[in-house]
């Protein structure tokens, strides 16, 4: 089952590797200017950073290593295992700024939620390449992998973790779209889904999510409070132009006026130092990440393997469209 075979160097996508170091060298340079000046305590974040990256090329070389079909007999299992780590994290795990979605390993804290987005990738792919006739999926056909998710969805949604738990309805939503589906079948869930908006808004979502969704709808009804990180991020972003500040040369992140600037508003620091063209280069690099991703579910010789691919490709693409359309105030910029 383990193995390393010469032949899979020979067979290596080395294309998607080579981007893979530029995306990250972008990142790493982005993140030591986040923080710039780096403040003298304990390892800086940049190095962090690159230390993980470096077990995620190792973990890499592991992957390639065993056969990815394995993972379709393995998917109860990992599923299994994954919605444990879930409840454990939310009955017995730590709990930081108000939610508990952490597991103490000692050396470091696992979020459980984070590798759950794989595993509902890798095991609604098991589910619809095992059952895909070519005739489209019926509506009871879908019961078995829409409870797949809603379980991980509600567990995390719990924690309570809004935007990681929608992230599993994306990836639903888009692996669910990419297989055959009768037409009936796709009429009734977009009805089912358009009717679960209102209700989910009233009953099922806390006064502070519907607070920031209205925040992120329309950041300038508060700018002071509650709209306030949006309005920087967007300051920062406009205050970029054309051709940027320069490197280490932004202003709305070093003076502190762009809050959580190393996370959730890394593009923001981008954007103001490198400006349209710097982000435009960075999003065409990203893109091309996606599309390559496309074409390796295209050219895979099982069903598994392209819906595996789809899975993964849809997880990057949504992670970085929802982060891109908050910076940039794009989805508040459609409901004027």
């Amino acid at each position: 089952m383990f193995r390393f075979d010469r032949r899979l160097l020979q067979h290596f996508d080395w294309i998607i590797l080579v981007w893979l170091a530029l995306i990250i060298t972008m990142c790493l340079m982005n993140l030591y200017s986040a923080v710039y000046p780096n403040k003298p305590v304990g390892t800086p974040i940049y190095i962090k950073q690159l230390y993980y990256f470096i077990m995620g090329m190792g973990l890499i070389l592991a992957i390639i290593s065993v056969d990815y079909r394995i993972f379709m007999s393995w998917n109860y299992s990992i599923y299994g295992t994954i919605c444990l780590l879930l409840l454990y994290a939310l009955i017995l795990g730590k709990t930081q700024a108000g939610a508990q979605r952490w597991i103490n390993l000692g050396f470091f804290n696992l979020q459980p939620s984070e590798p759950a987005k794989l595993m509902l990738v890798i095991t609604l792919a098991s589910y619809y390449a095992r059952k895909d006739t070519g005739k489209g999926f019926t509506l009871k056909e879908l019961t078995i992998p829409i409870a797949l998710t809603l379980v991980p969805f509600l567990l995390i949604l719990k924690q309570p973790d809004l935007g990681t738990a929608l992230m599993l309805g994306f990836i639903f939503m888009s692996m669910t779209l990419f297989v055959k589906l009768k037409w009936q079948t796709l009429n009734i869930l977009i009805g089912v889904c358009a009717s679960l908006i209102p209700l989910a808004w009233k009953f099922i979502l806390k006064p502070y999510q519907r607070q920031r969704i209205e925040t992120f709808l329309n950041p300038e009804a508060d700018p002071l409070k509650s709209g306030y990180h949006i309005m920087q991020s967007k300051i920062a972003v406009g205050s970029g132009l054309f051709s940027g500040k320069g490197y280490l040369a932004g202003t709305q992140g070093h003076l502190d006026f762009l809050p959580e600037r190393h996370t959730d508003f890394a593009f923001s620091i981008w954007a103001e130092e490198f400006g349209f063209l710097g982000s435009v280069l960075f999003l065409s690099i990203y893109f091309f990440l996606i599309l390559w991703g496309l074409n390796t579910a295209v050219s895979s010789r099982d069903k598994f393997g392209t819906l595996l691919s789809i899975g993964v490709v849809s997880l990057i693409f949504w992670q970085a469209f929802i982060n891109l359309a908050m910076v940039m105030g794009l989805l508040w910029g459609c409901f004027p």
